[in-house]
């Protein structure tokens, strides 16, 4: 939660600076008050043990990091995915409900249009508090119940069967769609990723060096290289949040394809959006 509300009130342009900021100030600080307290000529004996040691705890930060940043990735790329064949399966059912008898297509045709605009106008915005939205609920609710009451119809099976494969893969994507709006990576392995990154930058202090100024831009360096590694892991851990969220245009799509937006099954409940 604390990362969804970083992300909801801070801009990109913000986070960015903000995150090299702290770690360049915390690795360097460290790096020059152990150098004022016990002298580099004192630090160098710690040099060549010292060295050995840190590149192990380099390797290991840099490979859970690495691992993090592709997990995240993966399951940004998966959403997108999920996104794309929820609005396709949205289209495709209002497509096939051109193959029913009035009134039922009518119907059909008026809740799947509901649906599509309550997920791009009031689902969009909740997730970016990682929440549902529950007036969409309520949308594939109504929709749901008017693909089934289809079986006390005359509809023909291949076109009932159809509808309900389609169904179930609107509830299958939206569900994947909402568990990736809160983040995919848990708290205890952000807590991991945190304290890593406070020992990993603080280890150079332990370091001596003949030149101050060559300690410090190295150690400097290394502080931004994992602030920008740490950047995209949680950009992307939140695709619905922040500066690297995805589209709703696929559903956009939808709207512009399907018909007029109708009121004659208005969905109950009420307007969840945050505002």
């Amino acid at each position: 939660m604390l990362l969804l509300r970083l992300l909801n009130e801070t801009s990109l342009w913000l986070m960015i600076p903000g995150l090299l900021l702290v770690l360049v100030f915390y690795s360097v600080g460290l790096m020059l008050f152990c150098r004022k307290r016990w002298g580099p000529s004192r630090l160098k004996v710690n040099n060549e043990v010292a060295g050995f040691k840190f590149s192990v705890i380099g390797v290991l930060y840099a490979v859970l990091l690495a691992f993090i940043v592709v997990v995240v990735w993966q399951d940004y790329s998966d959403t997108a995915k999920a996104v794309r064949n929820e609005a396709e399966a949205v289209g495709d059912l209002n497509a096939l409900s051109f193959a029913l008898p009035d009134p039922e297509a009518i119907r059909i045709r008026t809740l799947v249009t509901q649906y599509a605009v309550q997920v791009r106008q009031n689902e969009w915005q909740t997730m970016t508090q990682g929440l549902p939205s529950q007036t969409t609920a309520h949308a594939l609710a109504h929709l749901t119940h008017a693909i089934f009451s289809l079986q006390a119809t005359e509809v023909r099976d291949p076109i009932l069967q159809q509808s309900l494969q389609l169904l179930a893969t609107i509830q299958d994507n939206r569900n994947e769609r909402l568990d990736s709006a809160n983040g995919s990576v848990p708290p205890i392995v952000w807590l991991v990723l945190i304290g890593g990154a406070v020992i990993t930058l603080g280890y150079p202090a332990f370091f001596g060096t003949s030149s101050i100024a060559a300690q410090t831009i190295m150690t400097a360096a290394l502080a931004a290289l994992v602030a920008l590694a740490l950047l995209p892991a949680i950009l992307l851990d939140f695709p619905f949040t922040g500066s690297a969220t995805l589209s709703s245009n696929a559903f956009e799509e939808v709207l512009q394809r399907a018909p007029p937006y109708s009121e004659e099954h208005p969905v109950k409940g009420t307007d969840d959006a945050p505002h």
